[in-house]
């Protein structure tokens, strides 16, 4: 560490609330300072780094380019202070505090929220939570401590434990199929109703593969939700057919309330391959999150037996 990089460091600390906060007026309220005087400052640190970091108005504050990447390596250093203040605490002898955890909506409601209950019992001093995440997940910058991923293609800037394998299932109720019949190509569904995302204009395209073809096709249905339990709900109670992962349908199959349609195709996906937990790479592990990587990692390798699912091509 260079000796001109010391007076900098609680500018930059304080250069994160401000962007946090979104304006200097309510991070001064936070630091018990005047606006002018966070103002002064971050014009100081924009001499001493000779770069713009914020576009001010009279209304808001607008990060630049370039402040936005030193904001994001700044938040290497916080979490890095952070640690070292949380280690110095009993020396993390305790699991208490906020844990933050995001994953894939499906996921979270069919796998993870059912653990809640078991985990919080256990750990009364821990606050947990729970985020929806479907799209992509910033564990720096959105404040997540431990990320779930349905992916092929993890963050390798993370640090990631595998869990399982998950395959992507179609989906029909015996009553539906008895009424409307069993399709026995993917080319089939195309005489059929089915439930499918309707979060953009190309859900409804399904793309299928096996050892010796793959081909996407246009679906059609009257029913379109974006929630797997409504949509599973919905192929329950005989409005089509759905494509649904396999942990979310593994209840209704057991329970002969769904059956597996074209169980020889794989069904092309962004949310297929992997299960992964991931968190941000860190010496110092509180103890708040090494007790729930210890306690997911126990009850999902018997939840989630990678054995049971074929591995998606």
């Amino acid at each position: 560490m260079t000796p001109q990089l010391i007076p900098l460091l609680p500018d930059l600390a304080t250069f994160i609330l401000i962007v946090n906060e979104g304006s200097f007026t309510a991070a001064s309220h936070k630091l018990g300072v005047t606006p002018s005087a966070l103002s002064k400052l971050i014009t100081r640190l924009e001499k001493a780094l000779s770069v713009k970091l914020l576009e001010r108005s009279t209304r808001k504050l607008v990060i630049t380019a370039t402040g936005q990447k030193i904001y994001d390596q700044c938040l290497v250093m916080t979490n890095a202070a952070q640690n070292a203040v949380e280690l110095s605490d009993a020396e993390h002898s305790e699991a208490a505090g906020e844990l933050t955890v995001a994953a894939p909506e499906a996921f979270l409601f069919s796998v993870i929220q059912p653990l809640v209950v078991p985990f919080l019992i256990e750990h009364p001093n821990i606050q947990l939570k729970l985020r929806v995440a479907d799209g992509h997940i910033d564990i720096l910058n959105d404040k997540i401590d431990i990320a779930f991923r349905l992916t092929d293609q993890p963050d390798e800037n993370q640090v990631m434990k595998d869990i399982g394998k998950t395959a992507l299932m179609v989906c029909a109720s015996p009553e539906y199929l008895s009424s409307k019949g069993t399709p026995k190509h993917p080319n089939d569904l195309t005489k059929h109703d089915c439930l499918y995302l309707a979060e953009n204009d190309k859900d409804n395209i399904w793309t299928f593969m096996n050892s010796q073809e793959s081909f996407s096709l246009s679906v059609k249905g009257r029913y379109a939700v974006n929630h797997s339990q409504m949509r599973l709900n919905g192929v329950k109670q005989g409005l089509g057919i759905g494509i649904f992962h396999d942990f979310v349908v593994k209840d209704a199959i057991d329970k002969q309330d769904v059956v597996q349609v074209l169980p020889d195709w794989h069904i092309k996906s962004s949310y297929h391959g992997s299960i992964i937990m991931q968190y941000a790479q860190t010496r110092y592990m509180p103890t708040r999150l090494r007790v729930f990587i210890d306690f997911m990692m126990t009850h999902l390798s018997t939840k989630l037996d990678p054995t049971e699912n074929p591995p998606s091509q």
